[in-house]
């Protein structure tokens, strides 16, 4: 936030300074860098001082490297010489960086307050009875002679109905739970007008019992607060009457002596009644917590399939697989923990036996509490956050579950994790996971025959449906398109019939192949060579004997003709185009122009269609026919050829595609997307017995239920997270250590479980 400030009675020239007060984490770019500023002001930047609200240490304003004080409140950096200086004059920036600033008034401020405060000091201290106070200043005191005034009793009464207090031991609680109980949820001025009160009044005089489960208070005047009171009584009518007494101040009137009914008026709502069975010396279910991290598209259809254990379809299987008491002896909570409090309360929604919290997995302290109150950790966060939640998971020995690769990090924590007695369960998602189960089920399978397994291979490819394949490049972005088009640039490594190949990333595209499935003829399908598929041959033990090890990514025909043409005409260059920075207003069109190596003098005789496009990618000899003509038509869906500005954040022909793909090429409300998996696996038998050819399919589509749309690609990965996450909850995985789901232990219970929740896993062996 740049501030100008005249620096006049100096005798210097308008200078700037500037106030950092921008929210920032490790996994966000640095705001301003020593290298930058150096730069900067080696160019003549006016900045003379920057003002670090933020105080984070060598944070978004690298040169930050200390806090100073109220009564120190300057230290001077100068960039030519990078060093550190605590006097004012000299070269440099100028930088406060007061931790407590926050918590500092005004002098003046502070003096006008005490002065009148200090009026009221001497009666407030003296007084015996807190009733001769005024009004205003009764309503104001919290505490009075070492006790809790009557407007705020609440809380020591929501203290010991042990509100928000994961330590207590669940099983404790149980024997004074009153055998009827329902959940009420309360909402408005429940604080500010002490209406909170009035209820646990209500609740209480009537014999009644409260544990509060969720409480949210209002910010300001204006907002309103949020709690939801589990509410028991031994007698059914009693709780009815503690209902229906909740219900009139829910709804009061003018006649009940409210003179501000808006203001004094709540809103409640009502669950099921239940009755509980302790009194017929059965035992409470055992409640068990699964804390899931990360609150992204994949998290909701997780946390769904476990809170619905109850109501699975096919009970029979998830018995079956489980034990047939599981479900009845035990009962899933599941947290969502996001670092925005917004996110993960938007998963939940309707979702039953749900909580969202906010928590920063950097906070070592909150992290290391959440995961101690949980039975199973599922991390769902990216791949760099699962060192630290697996070190916690370690030191207090609970289970994790990621849908991420098991990296060399990950691994190394393998020893620790068996001491530890744990499970960290990685790679158990879609693409690591399913594709893994479905593989070791087929290879073992053929192994229990003595059979030897020829050839491999694999595809798999998150796609739109064919309904929705309805753009030149014939695909959608879930995610950053700039992560899928530098996935696009890796190398790949595979074996074909004994032969080691190796395809250069900048040739990917130009390795693509295409390929008919028997199973699906009606897709017209290519696969690009997936990253390195011999480190998969060593995993499946199957290194000796597969003669071909490929891995594959699959995509609609002709994606990677039109793509491969995009990156040799330039558009996926990182560096600045100079179109951007001539001077004149930079548009789509102009940059397209500089990309197709066409003179920017030519602009006005040039319609840049469809032909004209397509005639100019055949003659740079990029690409030519059918591919050269999708080339154009993508170019034109994207929006290059319109004169629109080009927004100053993208510098590069990279940038400006991202940002067009991003928009252009995103799935409507309606759309759906799919999931293809496909292994063949050949497999020779001795003893002269027939060669066979093992087939194995899963095929998904985004599913939509009231309105809302959830993709196959959050389904999949979703779904066998929280399915490992209920195999470790019912001690079901023995295997401690950092572990894939490629033993039997793991996958045949898994895929059952996939089956009965309704994902489709054809086989078939020819």
């Amino acid at each position: 936030m740049p501030v100008r400030i005249s620096n006049g009675f100096l005798g210097v020239d308008i200078k700037e300074t500037s106030v950092n007060c921008m929210y920032w984490e490790k996994r966000f770019p640095q705001l301003l860098t020593t290298m930058q500023l150096q730069d900067l002001m080696s160019k003549g930047c006016p900045l003379i001082g920057i003002c670090d609200i933020t105080c984070d240490i060598g944070g978004s304003l690298e040169i930050v490297n200390q806090t100073t004080a109220i009564d120190s409140p300057f230290f001077r950096y100068d960039p030519f010489q990078n060093s550190y200086h605590y006097d004012l004059e000299g070269e440099g920036v100028i930088c406060s960086a007061v931790d407590i600033l926050p918590t500092e008034f005004a002098k003046e401020a502070s003096q006008h307050f005490g002065d009148i405060l200090s009026q009221f000091i001497g009666s407030l201290i003296s007084i015996p009875n807190i009733e001769e106070l005024p009004l205003h200043l009764k309503r104001a005191c919290i505490a009075h002679r070492g006790a809790l005034t009557p407007l705020y009793e609440y809380i020591r009464r929501m203290q010991n109905s042990d509100v928000e207090d994961p330590s207590r031991n669940l099983e404790k609680v149980y024997p004074d739970k009153k055998k009827y109980t329902t959940l009420v949820s309360l909402s408005g001025h429940l604080f500010d007008q002490f209406l909170i009160n009035e209820a646990l009044d209500i609740i209480e005089a009537a014999g009644g019992s409260f544990h509060l489960v969720k409480c949210q208070v209002g910010q300001s005047t204006d907002a309103m607060s949020y709690s939801e009171l589990e509410v028991g009584a031994d007698d059914k009518e009693v709780l009815d009457r503690i209902i229906d007494s909740l219900t009139s101040i829910a709804n009061p009137s003018v006649e009940d002596g409210f003179a501000d009914i808006t203001k004094n008026k709540i809103s409640l709502k009502v669950g099921k009644f239940y009755e509980n069975e302790v009194e017929k010396g059965y035992d409470m279910k055992k409640k068990n917590v699964i804390l899931i991290l990360g609150a992204g598209r994949v998290c909701r259809p997780a946390a769904e399939f476990l809170t619905s254990i109850g109501s699975f379809p096919s009970q029979q299987v998830l018995n079956s697989c489980l034990e047939a008491a599981f479900e009845e002896q035990n009962s899933i909570e599941v947290v969502v923990a996001s670092l925005y409090l917004k996110d993960a309360e938007e998963i939940i929604q309707g979702i039953p036996s749900a909580t969202a919290i906010q928590l920063d997995v950097m906070n070592h302290e909150n992290l290391h509490f959440h995961i101690s109150q949980a039975d199973v950790v599922i991390s769902l966060l990216p791949a760099s956050c699962h060192n630290i939640i697996a070190t916690a998971c370690i030191e207090l020995k609970k289970h994790l579950v990621t849908a991420s690769y098991v990296d060399d990090s990950m691994s190394k924590l393998d020893e620790a994790a068996k001491v530890a007695g744990i499970t960290i369960l990685g790679e158990m998602g879609l693409d690591p996971g399913i594709d893994h189960m479905m593989a070791m089920k087929m290879i073992n399978e053929a192994h229990k025959r003595n059979g030897k397994i020829r050839s491999f291979t694999s595809y798999c490819g998150g796609l739109p449906s064919p309904a929705a394949a309805n753009n030149p490049l014939a695909y959608k972005f879930s995610w950053s398109p700039a992560g899928a088009i530098r996935a696009g640039r890796n190398p790949a490594t595979y074996r074909y019939h004994g032969e080691i190949v190796r395809v250069n990333g900048d040739h990917l595209y130009d390795s693509a192949s295409r390929i008919r499935l028997a199973d699906l003829p009606a897709f017209a399908l290519e696969c690009l060579p997936n990253r390195n598929s011999l480190l998969y041959g060593e995993l499946y033990g199957i290194e000796n004997e597969a003669s071909t090890v490929f891995r594959g990514t699959l995509r609609y025909e002709g994606f990677s003709g039109v793509m491969g043409a995009l990156a040799k005409i330039g558009f996926f260059n990182t560096e600045a185009l100079s179109t951007l920075n001539n001077g004149e207003k930079p548009t789509y069109r102009k940059a397209l122009l500089q990309l197709l190596r066409l003179n920017n003098n030519n602009l006005d005789g040039l319609a840049m269609n469809e032909k004209e496009i397509t005639e100019r990618i055949t003659t740079l000899g990029i690409c030519q026919g059918e591919i050269a003509v999708r080339t154009a038509k993508t170019i034109m869906f994207l929006g290059f050829h319109e004169s629109t500005e080009i927004p100053a954040s993208c510098q590069s022909p990279f940038d400006i595609t991202c940002l067009l793909m991003e928009k252009a090429l995103v799935y409507s409300g309606t759309e759906q997307d799919m999931v293809l998996l496909h292994h063949e696996v050949e497999v020779d038998f001795p003893d002269g017995q027939p060669a066979e050819n093992h087939r194995a399919t899963l095929l998904e589509f985004g599913r939509t239920k009231d309105g809302n749309t959830t993709t196959a690609m959050a389904l999949t990965v979703g779904i066998p997270a929280a399915v490992g996450a209920l195999l470790l909850l019912a001690n079901k995985i023995q295997v401690n250590g950092v572990v894939r789901p490629i033993i039997s232990e793991v996958y045949m219970p898994a895929l059952e479980i996939l089956e009965a929740y309704g994902f489709k896993l054809l086989e078939k062996i020819e």
